[in-house]
């Protein structure tokens, strides 16, 4: 039973284009890697669920500012982990900015 995180529109998901179609491959990997994987395999079919937009803004959000800080961090004090802590932050951040523009792009579209 679906819920205000979890319900998508009762329409089949549009066609990507633009900015959608570019990042579909890095958001789909991204959700993989997360273990959140759809079980169409892709998100050019299933829908982008609120609470994934939610996390994924929070992930950007959050992250964004904490991996330039972390990398300034490091490479004022010459620190290696910060910094490769840091790379990750920034990837992390990268596929949840990916995800989102699927999702925005997902809701902008008509259906097929």
């Amino acid at each position: 039973m679906p819920n205000r995180f979890t319900q998508v529109p009762d329409r089949p998901v549009p066609l990507l284009s633009g900015a959608g179609r570019v990042v579909l491959p890095l958001a789909d990997a991204f959700m993989v890697v997360m273990a959140s994987r759809p079980s169409s395999d892709s998100l050019a079919t299933t829908w982008v669920t609120p609470a994934t937009i939610t996390l994924c803004a929070a992930t950007m959000l959050l992250g964004t500012p904490l991996s330039a800080l972390a990398v300034s961090v490091s490479l004022a004090h010459g620190s290696l982990p910060l910094l490769l802590a840091a790379a990750v932050l920034a990837l992390l951040t990268l596929g949840s900015a990916s995800v989102l523009v699927v999702a925005v792009a997902q809701r902008r579209l008509p259906a097929r």
